[in-house]
């Protein structure tokens, strides 16, 4: 198998791509296709272990930066590194494509190189999603690429999101919930209304409505809603563990009042770990709460789940974030090969 990386996207490439590629590469036994400027790639390469990988460099010699117009970019920079990737996938000289870059100009790339699927009227970003439960997650769509949408744009995204949660992430029959602000089918927009509708004549397990706080109860197993609102939800739940965890930590920085030995004293729990005001028992006890805080923690953190599909263009394309470091671009490419081995493309051709 051969995934196609931008090398050159991303606030940190290619440090960052370059070391996620060889990780990737080592990891899962793929090769890797470098696309950018083949001097700063090359540099970088030199820096890791890369002797028995498959790891080739594909020069472009533009960029679409993160301040730039998609569209405008896409068309103007023929050699920026998404559209020289997009062209790897669509050649057939490589299976799917990453890019940690614009997300805006990787989607245009991709929708004009690939083109969509016949019959999808518009293509939608995808994300995991984590729940409540260790051992399951739900799948979120659209997440960014159509913040306006009509009601029939919805129950494709239901159909695509329900065929990759099956086919790729291995959960049968998944329930696909739609974003409401109520449970009743009578609650929403017109257009959410009007998509509750036609949802429940779908070929899929359509549940109804669920509401923000259903999400990570993982009442649904694919979330479907608009790009925009869909952003604004992975937006919040990114910055949300990171607060909840610098809050803990402040916390015990905070001095503290206490009554020791009939005396009171102001202190901070790391102080009181250093004069062995808490026992050993006690310090045990704190550890393991912190450790499962931190197992918590990574079951939440977005590095984990790498990027988001791009369904609906005819190529597996593979959306991470701009601030993505190595594991996140390791874990990119591995939803990369995940989705071409459940062929998840000629699935939706299919079922449509």
């Amino acid at each position: 198998m051969i995934i196609t990386l931008d090398a050159m996207g991303g606030d940190t490439a290619p440090q960052s791509t370059v070391y996620g590629a060889v990780w990737a590469a080592r990891d899962f036994g793929i090769a890797i296709q470098l696309v950018g400027k083949p001097n700063r790639i090359a540099t970088e390469l030199a820096k890791h272990d890369t002797q028995g990988l498959d790891l080739q460099i594909i020069p472009a010699s533009e960029v679409i930066e993160m301040e730039d117009s998609p569209a405008e970019s896409v068309r103007s920079k023929k050699d920026a590194s998404v559209n020289v990737g997009v062209r790897q996938v669509k050649t057939g000289k490589s299976h799917a494509f990453v890019s940690a870059g614009n997300s805006g100009g990787t989607f245009v790339a991709s929708l004009f190189g690939l083109g969509r699927i016949k019959g999808i009227k518009r293509p939608a970003l995808t994300t995991a999603y984590p729940t409540r439960s260790a051992h399951r997650i739900c799948f979120l769509i659209d997440v960014g690429a159509n913040a306006d949408v009509k009601p029939e744009y919805l129950v494709q995204f239901g159909l695509m999101g329900s065929l990759y949660t099956e086919k790729v992430l291995g959960i049968p029959n998944p329930r696909v919930g739609l974003v409401s602000n109520g449970e009743e089918k009578d609650k929403g927009s017109k257009i959410i209304k009007e998509a509750y509708k036609l949802m429940n004549l779908a070929p899929f397990n359509f549940i109804g409505n669920i509401e923000g706080k259903d999400i990570p109860a993982g009442l649904a197993d694919v979330i479907v809603t608009d790009g925009f609102t869909g952003n604004v939800i992975v937006k919040l739940s990114e910055g949300l563990p990171k607060g909840i965890m610098e809050t803990i930590a402040d916390d015990f920085k905070t001095p503290t009042t206490l009554i020791v030995g009939g005396a009171l004293i102001t202190t901070t729990v790391v102080a009181m770990y250093r004069t062995k005001i808490f026992g050993l028992t006690a310090l045990l006890s704190g550890l393991l709460t912190w450790r499962k805080i931190n197992e918590i923690k990574k079951r939440f953190d977005y590095r984990e789940f790498g990027g988001g599909a791009l369904l609906g263009v005819d190529g597996v394309v593979i959306v991470t974030h701009g601030r993505a470091d190595a594991y996140t671009i390791r874990n990119a490419i591995r939803a990369a090969k995940q989705a071409v081995e459940n062929d998840i493309v000629n699935t939706i051709k299919e079922y449509l």
